[in-house]
C-alpha cells in the first residue's frame, strides 16, 4: 500500500513537515510506502477554466499537477499538509488541488484522504474544512483522528516538536488511516466498489 503526502509549506523542514513526518513513522511500522512531495515553494498557477482537461484527461499546464495526478492514481491514501494563511490553506496548495481534482479523470473513490494544517494559533479548523471538501466531492473517505488535525508552531520546526498533543493527533490520524485503507482493500476484494450512477447535473439558472 502507498500513501502520497503533500507538503504545502514553503519551508521544507518547517512545522508542516514535522506533522507529516510524525505520520510517516506510523506508516513505516505497517510497511506502508510513503512519498512526501514538496510543493509549497513551487510556482503553481491556478485553473483558467479552459476545459482542455475534459478531452485530454490532464491539465494543459504540464507541471507538478500532472505529475502528482499520476502518483495519486496509484496511491491508496492522500495526505495534504498546509500552513494556515489568513484562515486558509497556502494559495499554492489551493491552486494545486483545484487543478488536480478538476483535471484528473481517474476514479478516486475509496482512496483515503486526510487534511493536516499547521498554524501559529488560529485558522486551523477553517483550513481543515477547506481541504476536506476536495476529498468529499470525489467519493474519498476522510480519515478522522482524535481532534481536528492540526499542529501548532511558529517559525522553526522546534515549535511544532513541542506540541505534544498535536504530534499525538498525527499518530492517531495515521493509525486510523492504516485501518481504513486496509478495511477498504478487503471490502473491495469481497464486494467491489459501490455502483455509480450517471451524474445528474442540475444548474440553477432559469
Amino acid at each position: 500500500m502507498k500513501v502520497l503526502m503533500i507538503n504545502g509549506s514553503a519551508h521544507e523542514n518547517g512545522n508542516t513537515a514535522v506533522a507529516l513526518n510524525e505520520m510517516k513513522k506510523v506508516f513505516a511500522q505497517y510497511n506502508i510506502e510513503t512519498e512526501i512531495i514538496q510543493i509549497g515553494n513551487k510556482s503553481i498557477r491556478g485553473c483558467v477554466a479552459c476545459g482542455s482537461c475534459g478531452t485530454t484527461g490532464k491539465c494543459i499546464f504540464d507541471d507538478e499537477v500532472n505529475m502528482i495526478a499520476d502518483k495519486l492514481e496509484k496511491a491508496d491514501g492522500f495526505v495534504v499538509g498546509t500552513p494556515v494563511y489568513y484562515a486558509s490553506a497556502n494559495a499554492t496548495v489551493v491552486a494545486l488541488l483545484d487543478r488536480l481534482f478538476y483535471s484528473s479523470r481517474f476514479d478516486k473513490r475509496m482512496k483515503v484522504g486526510a487534511a493536516v494544517a499547521s498554524a501559529r494559533r488560529g485558522g486551523i479548523t477553517a483550513t481543515f474544512d477547506e481541504i476536506n471538501k476536495y476529498f468529499t466531492i470525489s467519493g474519498m473517505p476522510v480519515a478522522s483522528g482524535q481532534y481536528w488535525n492540526g499542529i501548532h508552531g511558529n517559525g522553526g520546526c522546534n515549535d511544532a516538536l513541542q506540541d505534544e498533543e498535536g504530534l499525538q493527533m498525527m499518530r492517531t490520524l495515521a493509525q486510523n488511516m492504516v485501518f481504513l485503507m486496509r478495511s477498504i482493500e478487503l471490502g473491495k476484494e469481497k464486494y467491489g466498489l459501490p455502483p455509480e450512477e450517471i451524474h445528474a447535473w442540475t444548474n440553477f439558472v432559469r
